[in-house]
């Protein structure tokens, strides 16, 4: 304190000093050479993501406590994550932003301790959690207790999951421990060229197995978007992270007692698609889009595809009907046919009981041939993953509407949110095959010996191929039964699928008293 400085003076005075510091707390020289790799700092990062103005900080002045290594010595206020909460969009979330530049962003106990402070307010204000991501992993001059840190994280991600959402924006490197925290969040957003996950480095995977892999090979995000699913969505730039998240939170509620936003929309919840009545080809065998199909019967044409590059003969997203936000899940003709494989099962699950635990309504578009055969597949455990998707869809007590469109054959039709695993409400268009297995195997099995002994086996096979489409691969058979609730032009799917959430806005399901059931992993 200056002679010339009150008491008084000296102590605001000190506050601003400490407040000017904290924001470059490795110095100003870090932030450029963070700047200088195309990366935002940890607070601009949160600036450029939440409403303007809005961010309320914690724990700035918050400093490691170690002395070994040379620690002693240097002091960063914050000790590299910046915590707080702010709104987007005018809702509440608590976030925190890792920061690069002090320690590589490396977790010790004080920002653990900070990150663990965050996501307690979170889960008592039902607030949604985002994490950015930006950390070469565990602060080595920190040993176990670094590692305590981290589970300290872990235990809360779990504690929250299904409580309030989670959402991880991976913004530079997360390695080691680092990736198990996103990888229990609901989901996941990297930047390409920037952000990469993996539990080990390009080194240690040459030494331990003789592979040769850059990072981005390794571990970036189009490698997590296309090869491991772990990546839900890519963006070219953090802005477009940014995007990304704003928009998922736009679809889902802020905790699991909430129910979704309500939109206003101009668009006529019972307006006629004309265009579904053409998209289904005469050949039974020709692919088309679903997209096709699910984006006229949104709102505005509006669909979030969720997981747009992995597994993608299932396709998983948001959109909205009449406002309300739905959850969709569609199998994909024109990848695989649209069957049922390992990967496509998990992708489907993970949503299914996304949208289950937040009050999302699920629309399940149908058009499956059945599951993928072959020794990967059944090797690979198919049997037990496909069971995943069984039996999420079984578990859900949302709104569940169900729509086929063409093919539903098998086990296949079951899983996919059949009337026998409680959909509310099931819906057949005219074009619909329901059955067993296709009509061509069918009569092979049925008819072998008339077919072996016709004068032109091939062409008795195609007339009884024809015989059993009409008698039983057709969409009555079911709706005789109740199995499906109404056979529907293809063009009322958005009237027919508006009014049935309307019948269950005030649905109610209760289920038997018990800890948790033991989903097929």
């Amino acid at each position: 304190m200056s002679a010339t400085e009150s008491p008084h003076e000296h102590a605001y005075g000190r506050l601003e000093r400490m407040r000017d510091a904290s924001l470059a707390p490795a110095g100003e020289d870090a932030n450029e050479r963070q700047r200088a790799r195309g990366k935002r700092t940890a607070r601009e990062r949160v600036d450029a993501l939440v409403d303007p103005g809005s961010f309320v900080e914690l724990d700035r002045f918050a400093v490691h406590r170690t002395t070994a290594f040379g620690l002693g010595e240097r002091e960063f206020l914050g000790d590299g994550v910046v915590t707080g909460h702010a709104t987007i969009d005018g809702r509440r979330v608590f976030l925190f932003s890792q920061d690069f530049t002090v320690l590589g962003g490396s977790l010790g106990e004080v920002m653990a301790e900070k990150i663990c402070k965050t996501m307690d307010l979170a889960v008592r204000t039902g607030s949604p959690m985002i994490g950015i991501n930006d950390s070469g992993g565990a602060r080595i001059q920190e040993g176990v207790v670094s590692l305590g840190g981290y589970a300290e994280i872990f235990w809360r991600n779990v504690q929250a999951s299904g409580v309030i959402p989670q959402i991880s924006l991976i913004a530079g490197p997360c390695a080691g421990g680092a990736v198990y925290s996103p990888a229990i969040t609901d989901f996941t957003v990297m930047v390409e060229g920037i952000s990469q996950m993996f539990i080990t480095g390009p080194d240690v995977t040459k030494a331990v197995t003789g592979e040769d892999v850059s990072f981005d090979e390794l571990g970036g995000a189009l490698t997590h978007a296309t090869k491991s699913g772990v990546a839900h969505l890519t963006a070219t730039d953090e802005d477009e992270m940014n995007e990304h998240c704003r928009r998922l939170l736009s679809f889902i509620p802020s905790n699991n007692l909430d129910d979704p936003p309500l939109v206003a929309t101009a668009d006529d919840p019972l307006r006629v698609a004309e265009e579904l009545n053409e998209l289904i080809p005469d050949a039974p065998n020709k692919p088309y889009d679903i997209l096709d199909a699910i984006v006229p019967t949104l709102d505005d044409a509006d669909f979030f595809e969720i997981l747009p590059l992995w597994a993608q003969n299932v396709v998983t997203g948001f959109g909205r009907i009449g406002g309300r936000s739905v959850g969709i899940v569609a199998n994909q003709p024109k990848v695989l046919a649209g069957v049922l494989d390992i990967n496509a099962s998990i992708k489907a699950a993970r949503f299914v009981r996304f949208c289950d635990a937040f009050n999302v309504p699920l629309l399940t578009f149908v058009d499956v041939p059945g599951f993928l055969p072959g020794t990967s597949q059944e090797w690979g455990g198919i049997i037990k993953h496909g069971a995943k998707l069984l039996y999420a869809f079984a578990e859900a007590t949302v709104p569940k509407i169900t729509v086929i469109t063409r093919k539903a054959y098998g086990g296949a039709y079951d899983v996919m949110s059949s009337k026998h695993i409680r959909a509310d409400f099931n819906f057949a268009w005219p074009t619909a095959e329901i059955a067993v297995m296709g009509s061509a195997g069918a009569v092979k099995i049925l008819n072998r010996r008339e077919i072996a002994e016709a004068p032109d086996p091939e062409a008795r096979a195609a007339e009884l191929a024809a015989e059993y489409t009409d008698h039983f691969a057709n969409p009555f058979i079911a709706a005789q039964r109740g199995y499906v609730d109404d056979v529907i032009n293809a063009n009322e799917t958005r009237r027919a699928v508006s009014r049935a959430l309307d019948a269950l806005a005030d649905k109610r399901v209760e289920r038997p008293k018990r800890k948790h059931g033991n989903i097929p992993l």
